[in-house]
């Protein structure tokens, strides 16, 4: 394989991973595509490059199909194609055919969220009902369907938002139920009277699905002398009530911020019905989180790695702070001991399949500060 597409995929990454801010995230993907051919990894890449697609972020845009395009040089069109088909991962056109059981049950099969789950269960049995009376001929009840996710970073709010603009498809409540994820950069611009355009084309792409706004305060956190943020927080507030009949609008972030978030806005609060907090995961969540991965991704942990594993996992859950990552910091996790497994697996002359499915104590046992 000639170097150069090999460096031109490794800054592709580098340089998307920066403007995405995922912390090494993508480069520990490139680098297990272009050590080990790891198929896996170049399928969750194909993922983040899909998911981050829709932000309105033009550098973002132009690296995003930069990062693509290097991937497509380094591996051949077809080769792609190819490691797709094999996997056979559920698209966004095919998560369309899943059924409200299918739905429901991913949501479920999420590790840990208890309260997260009861709160959106009762939540779908609230609007099918209404839907029902809808269709029966009864008074209907005019209640917005926006949601509020308060909680630290990596616990689930992504994940389910996603699940919840499908099962609001799937009984009627929505056209589309596809999923918009936006941040302040793509709502708001640059010049005075600009940002209302942006929101309002924001809104128009999220119509009949879900618009996710993450770290929603950091729209009005300079509201003293960021004009920009309240043009921008009066058109989304004004579009929450315009089009709520096919547009559901989830904002999330921490708890306290979002608090001054919503007290920002006379009436913004009201334009949401249903607020949910969602708890940091426990060690032993962390863990089952840890071997769920490792599971879809072709990975097992030997019994001797899993103890210090557990042992990590338990010192960073007593010791966290208000940054601790959750899911993230598992995320992370594994990809530091696939990175090690690959290291030490490279060397090997002919590894058996076993082998190069298998963490062990020596793949754990690294430093992992």
């Amino acid at each position: 394989m000639d170097n150069k597409y090999k460096n031109r995929l490794a800054q592709c990454a580098a340089k998307c991973d920066s403007l995405m801010e995922q912390d090494g995230y993508i480069p520990a993907l490139t680098s297990r595509i272009i050590n080990c051919n790891d198929e896996n990894a170049t399928l969750e890449l194909l993922k983040v490059i899909s998911d981050a697609a829709g932000r309105q972020n033009l550098r973002l845009t132009k690296s995003l199909q930069e990062l693509k395009d290097s991937l497509i040089e380094y591996y051949g069109y077809m080769k792609i194609i190819g490691i797709c088909r094999q996997k056979e991962l559920p698209d966004e056109d095919q998560m369309d055919a899943y059924s409200l059981d299918e739905l429901l049950e991913e949501l479920d099969k999420l590790v840990g969220l208890k309260k997260v789950k009861e709160t959106i269960s009762d939540l779908i049995s609230y609007q099918r009902v209404l839907k029902m009376r809808e269709n029966a001929g009864l008074h209907e009840e005019k209640s917005t369907l926006h949601l509020a996710f308060t909680g630290n970073p990596g616990t689930g709010k992504t994940t389910v938002a996603r699940i919840v603009g499908r099962i609001y498809k799937e009984i009627g409540l929505l056209s589309r139920g596809h999923f918009i994820e936006v941040s302040r950069t793509d709502l708001i611009a640059g010049y005075q009277g600009q940002t209302a355009l942006k929101v309002k084309d924001v809104i128009e792409r999220a119509k009949g699905g879900v618009l996710f706004i993450d770290e929603a305060y950091s729209i009005t956190e300079n509201d003293h002398s960021d004009s920009y943020g309240r043009e921008c927080l009066t058109e989304l507030t004004k579009a929450l009530e315009d089009y709520r009949d096919d547009l559901v609008v989830i904002v999330a972030g921490y708890t306290e911020p979002m608090e001054h978030f919503f007290d920002s806005n006379p009436g913004l609060r009201s334009r949401f019905n249903t607020f949910i907090e969602f708890d940091d995961y426990s060690a032993s969540e962390l863990k089952e989180m840890l071997q769920l991965i490792c599971k879809r991704n072709d990975y097992t942990i030997s019994d001797d790695a899993m103890p210090i594993l557990s042992s990590i996992i338990d010192m960073a859950v007593a010791g966290k702070d208000d940054l601790f990552a959750n899911g993230r910091y598992i995320r992370n996790l594994y990809e530091k001991l696939t990175m090690n497994h690959a290291k030490r697996i490279v060397h090997m002359p002919a590894p058996t399949k076993e082998q190069l499915m298998e963490i062990t104590a020596a793949d754990a046992s690294l430093d992992f500060s």
